[in-house]
């Protein structure tokens, strides 16, 4: 039973992986961090598998675990982060690379719980009843997040909105 309750949680993680890594990239903008983000995830989904009844859930449930693990780090310990002033090689960076890299960094200054929100919504392409389901937070509160966050990037973005494409 434990073998084979290990051997579903190896299979699931050599399939979700990588998704989740991007996904734990986008919340936090430092590839080294979204390791350990989704490191810790899945040490708590690991330590709850024995629990899990729908293996359908357990994708979102991790999502969730990542998600609330990054707010909290936030909330808990502030930000560690400090902007560069400039992006490094960007001369050599094509221009749709630039764009990205450009609202990436955008990303990066808006507040931690919209940048939740605008990182499964639009990212990972979540309705806003699975974001809603993800973050434990009502559709309203949710459309209220994303409505908020797209502002507070746009805000940062200023000027140069006009030459990034956000869809």
């Amino acid at each position: 039973m434990r073998q084979e309750r290990d051997r579903m949680f190896d299979e699931f993680v050599a399939a979700r992986y990588q998704a989740l890594r991007r996904t734990a990239y986008l919340l936090c903008g430092d590839w080294h961090q979204a390791e350990d983000l989704v490191q810790n995830a899945l040490e708590k989904v690991f330590a709850s598998w024995h629990r899990m009844r729908d293996p359908g859930a357990v994708d979102a449930y991790t999502r969730r675990v990542m998600v609330r693990g990054f707010v909290d780090g936030k909330r808990l310990r502030g930000s560690r982060e400090f902007p560069a002033a400039t992006i490094p090689d960007g001369s050599a960076v094509p221009e749709d690379s630039a764009r990205r890299l450009a609202l990436l960094a955008a990303l990066g200054k808006v507040s931690p719980g919209y940048r939740a929100v605008l990182v499964l919504r639009y990212w990972e392409d979540q309705s806003i009843e699975e974001t809603a389901a993800i973050l434990g937070r009502s559709s309203s509160a949710v459309r209220s997040a994303a409505s908020r966050g797209l502002d507070q990037l746009r805000a940062i973005l200023g000027e140069s909105v006009t030459d990034i494409a956000l869809a």
